[in-house]
């Protein structure tokens, strides 16, 4: 029955302004009206990552909840792990709406909100109130205006590093002009030493954009394993458009769905090669199939976003609890035993 209600939901929402209906469904979580299978778990699921333990490795990626309004219901739709954010140290609203479209013929989305958001003070006080959970973490940003990103990403850190179970350094956005210049070997490796010496004792995550070159790349692994980061997630949106259909096709802004499986999970591949620091797969993820497909090619864990406006949280309970019947059928134990067995077909 709950499947049913969540169903027609997502298709009167489906006929809403997208960034409406998105602040409707978060109302939703916040009234209860939504799965909460509570931990979706087994032997072969349990998952350790950045001396995280996970009950499955299926994450809720962030941008979903931006505000951290929606922690506690998130906690228990059946993810091993959640993020939310990104935050930045002080309050924006972003860029002009509209932002969000829907791009239901490609299964995708494309956004260009601009790190909106409540800033780092409000976020991190309903952090600190959050309660027991899954592990949860900050993702986080600098404000457009700033000048001093790098010091921007520090600042958030520092606020958040006692209440959250990790944090990630967000430089690769699309959405704020320049940001991913932060991507350079020489910036970036400043930006997470300034973050590594507040972080405490919080593991930092770093995420990346998928259009990187392949020399981008092997700069990126270099600098993230000589800063000690726990873990890279791979990746972002991107700015392609190659083989879209639906109408929105042209809209400025990042892209994410299922068109950026395959070049997500490319660089996902890629980057497996070059550093042994445990890896998130990112982009395009709508089945257990393709989660699995994640962790061949070198994924510890995987987080969702998109797919959940196409599919409800239900799907959450999909993709782990098949994932754990593609383990059983080919004979791994756990999730680690399978982490990069089908690199090959990705490289």
């Amino acid at each position: 029955m709950r499947a049913l209600i969540e169903r027609l939901g997502l298709s009167a929402l489906h006929r809403l302004d997208p960034e409406v209906a998105h602040g409707l469904a978060i109302q939703a979580l916040q009234t209860g009206l939504a799965p909460a299978p509570g931990p979706i778990t087994s032997a072969r699921l349990k998952t350790r990552i950045a001396g995280l333990d996970l009950a499955n490795p299926v994450g809720l990626a962030a941008g979903f909840d931006k505000n951290a309004t929606a922690v506690a219901p998130l906690s228990r739709a059946g993810f091993g792990f959640i993020e939310v954010g990104a935050a930045t140290p002080l309050p924006q609203s972003g860029n002009p709406r509209p932002r969000l479209f829907r791009l239901t013929e490609d299964a995708a989305a494309i956004n260009r909100f601009g790190f909106n958001n409540e800033g780092m003070q409000v976020i991190v006080a309903r952090l600190s109130r959050r309660g027991a959970g899954v592990p949860a973490g900050l993702n986080l940003g600098a404000n457009k205006t700033s000048t001093d990103r790098a010091a921007d990403f520090a600042r958030v850190m520092v606020a958040a590093r006692d209440h959250v179970d990790f944090a990630t350094v967000n430089v690769s956005s699309p959405n704020t002009e320049k940001l991913r210049d932060l991507q350079g070997k020489a910036a970036l490796a400043g930006l997470l030493e300034g973050v590594m010496d507040v972080r405490g004792a919080c593991p930092v995550f770093l995420k990346i954009a998928p259009d990187l070159t392949a020399a981008e790349i092997e700069d990126v692994a270099e600098v993230a394993t000589n800063a000690r980061v726990a873990a890279i997630i791979a990746t972002n949106t991107t700015l392609d458009r190659v083989g879209l259909n639906s109408l929105h096709m042209g809209e400025a802004g990042g892209l994410s769905g299922a068109p950026l499986f395959e070049k997500s999970t490319r660089v996902l591949a890629r980057l497996s090669t070059l550093t042994d620091i445990p890896l998130i797969g990112v982009g395009g993820i709508s089945s257990a199939e393709e989660a699995y497909a994640k962790i061949g090619a070198g994924a510890s864990a995987v987080q969702l976003y998109t797919a959940l406006v196409f599919g409800g949280l239900t799907l959450v309970r999909e993709i782990a609890e098949g994932l754990d019947a593609l383990l059983a059928r080919d004979g791994f134990a756990t999730v680690a035993d399978a982490v990069g067995s089908r690199r090959s077909d990705w490289l």
